[in-house]
């Protein structure tokens, strides 16, 4: 694969984000409430109105864009939380980035590279506990090149067992070139999702001292170029803790602009992790700019108001606490019953930790989230319909933007939750889930839609499997 950045230039305008975060402080009270107004619109916001939200520092002004944030979410999304997992394939790299446990130097991270029967006893493992969507992650190494990673994913979709299968793969791994996406897509892949990590170029280049992934540049344009190769459905994010939290808001809020004015659709995700302890890996033990609990739930809440329609990841590195508190500012999707060991899944050992990239802050298993989810009135989901049904891209934006989203996704979130109460759920899980999916079916407005809901899960009931709109 040849890098190459020749005529590539950066849309992260540096010097405007430092001026707009000094020139925004200390807004007026009718100003933030106008702000969310807007975003309550469901319009998305422009930087010099999420520089004015990331700089609030007064409590009831703050308390004020949490409440924006969960008001917007209900009305796009309602109360259903699309469940995934993640399954690393290999930890193999050749990068040396000072914060990751996989990076080349550290000599406590056990490698190891999932063989082709370990990658289906990975698959059974988590589609026995009820998973129908993974995100399968990548190191960058020659040996993860994108013939690897489509065979890889091929192997996981071929994988029946059980009562189950995945029907939706995810990719994280490292920018390719257009050629390289092309051969991932083939395979019918969901989002292809890269972490820029910061969006702060000087930090980024001391963070990245080797290794393909030293180039902002290349990183940066890695989407870009997904998009010539066809693959319209992108994942983007930033690593919370390496610079200034207002700046990545603000890198963040610019990629997608870039993307929505370059190809008429902006990404389908947003990540925002903060960093976690890693093996041998002292620069996770204090993050130079790391995030408190509040900033966190703040800036979560931000990037809900300032990108009404994209879908939000929030992932286990976080404890559960502070899940369930978030889960509120405008999350849309979770990992659930994760492990990021290579092989944790159908053979968790004393190395598991070794061949890790981080800590994770939230262990429970899947049944565990699921029920305590539904106890909280959220419906989990598992659906995987947009994707099969081509609204992704702009035609999922198509569908997104008048709010049919809600219409499609909450008669196919209870589907796909019946699913897994039948095959797979505790009797705690079952009895709960049962009562939430009466209570929600009573919710539906639409007469026809709540008959067809309820004709389709008494097929279900009955046996019937895979049933969506």
């Amino acid at each position: 694969m040849n890098i190459s950045t020749e005529g590539v230039k950066s849309f992260i305008p540096t010097a405007t984000i430092e001026s707009l975060l000094a020139s925004q402080k200390d807004s007026p009270r009718g100003k933030i409430r106008d702000i969310i107004a807007k975003s309550l619109d469901k319009k998305r916001l422009d930087p010099e109105e999420t520089a004015a939200l990331v700089n609030v520092k007064d409590p009831e002004l703050r308390q004020m864009i949490l409440d924006g944030a969960h008001e917007l979410k209900e009305r796009i999304y309602g109360n259903r939380i699309v469940l995934f997992a993640p399954l690393y394939v290999g930890n193999e790299c050749v990068n040396d980035c000072v914060y990751c446990g996989f990076r080349i130097s550290n000599k406590e991270c056990s490698r190891s590279t999932l063989s082709h029967e370990d990658l289906i006893n990975e698959t059974k493992a988590l589609v026995e506990t009820g998973h129908k969507r993974l995100i399968m992650v990548y190191g960058e190494h020659p040996n993860y090149d994108a013939r690897f990673i489509a065979d890889t994913v091929q192997a996981v979709y071929d994988t029946k067992y059980k009562k189950g299968e995945i029907r939706r793969v995810n990719i994280n791994a490292a920018p390719m070139d257009i050629e390289g996406y092309r051969i991932v897509k083939s395979v019918g892949i969901g989002t292809y999702q890269i972490f820029q990590e910061t969006y702060h170029e000087e930090t980024y280049k001391k963070l990245h001292p080797r290794g393909p992934k030293s180039s902002f540049l290349w990183r940066l344009d890695g989407l870009d170029r997904a998009m010539k190769a066809g693959i319209d459905d992108l994942g983007i994010g930033a690593l919370m803790g390496l610079y200034d939290w207002r700046f990545e808001v603000m890198g963040l809020l610019y990629h997608t602009i870039h993307l929505e004015d370059t190809f008429g659709v902006g990404p389908h995700t947003i990540s925002f992790p903060r960093i976690e302890p890693a093996i041998g890996t002292d620069f996770t033990e204090k993050p130079p700019f790391q995030v408190s609990d509040d900033d966190f739930k703040l800036l979560v809440a931000i990037l809900r108001l300032s990108v009404p329609y994209t879908g939000m990841i929030l992932t286990a590195r976080e404890p559960i606490a502070i899940r369930n508190v978030v889960l509120r500012y405008g999350v849309s999707q979770i990992d659930a019953g994760s492990s990021i060991g290579v092989g944790d899944y159908s053979h968790k050992d004393e190395e598991s930790r070794r061949k890790s990239q981080f800590v994770l802050g939230d262990t429970r298993s899947l049944d565990d989230v699921i029920y305590e989810l539904t106890k909280g009135g959220y419906i989990p989901s598992f659906c995987t319909s947009c994707y099969r049904a081509g609204r992704t891209g702009e035609h999922f934006m198509e569908f997104a933007i008048p709010g049919f989203v809600k219409q499609f996704c909450t008669p196919n979130a209870l589907l796909t939750f019946a699913e897994y109460l039948y095959d797979f759920s505790s009797q705690r899980t079952l009895e709960a889930g049962l009562g939430l999916i009466d209570n929600e079916l009573g919710k539906v407005t639409d007469p026809k839609m709540q008959a067809s809901v309820k004709e389709k899960l008494a097929e279900m009931k009955a046996g019937k499997r895979d049933l969506f709109y």
